[in-house]
């Protein structure tokens, strides 16, 4: 599938949006309660949908969660394109839209646990890789990776 022909769009959608994509990327075979992550309801965290003619193909989480003494960073969560988008760079949308919402509200820092096989794309948004991978039980290798926004 070709891009040039299509209506990208990215904004807000619910934390009950999400679920649908996140299980059929991120947790197939899991029961769907396991795509309900701590966080989703908190005020603070907003979601993003990825729109392609207007239906919802992608979806990314952003939450208060500092993972060091700063005060001022999100935790990027449960990203997912849907199989037949991947592949595209459309998921640099949702990054880009969440770095303007994050700076809007002075964070400086998106930081999150990758999955070990999707860090070349963060690196193509200048994520930077810190510490060594690790498991996640019933999900997989991941390694943190974070990137300093800049006004």
């Amino acid at each position: 599938m070709t891009l040039e022909s299509h209506k990208i769009s990215v904004s807000h959608i619910t934390a009950a949006q999400t679920i649908e994509i996140r299980h059929r990327v991120l947790r197939p075979g899991k029961p769907i309660e396991s795509c309900d992550f701590e966080g989703d309801n908190w005020p603070t965290t907003f979601h993003l949908g990825l729109f392609i003619d207007g239906t919802l193909v992608g979806v990314a989480s952003f939450l208060e969660n500092s993972r060091t003494e700063k005060t001022n960073e999100i935790q990027l969560r449960g990203m997912a394109i849907l199989p037949e988008w991947q592949g595209k760079n459309l998921g640099q949308h949702l990054i880009k839209k969440a770095e303007e919402i994050a700076i809007s509200k002075s964070i400086q820092t998106i930081w999150c646990n990758v999955r070990v096989h999707a860090q070349n794309f963060y690196k193509k948004m200048n994520f930077k890789t810190l510490g060594t991978p690790f498991d996640i039980p019933q999900v997989g290798p991941h390694i943190i990776m974070e990137k300093e926004l800049k006004p």
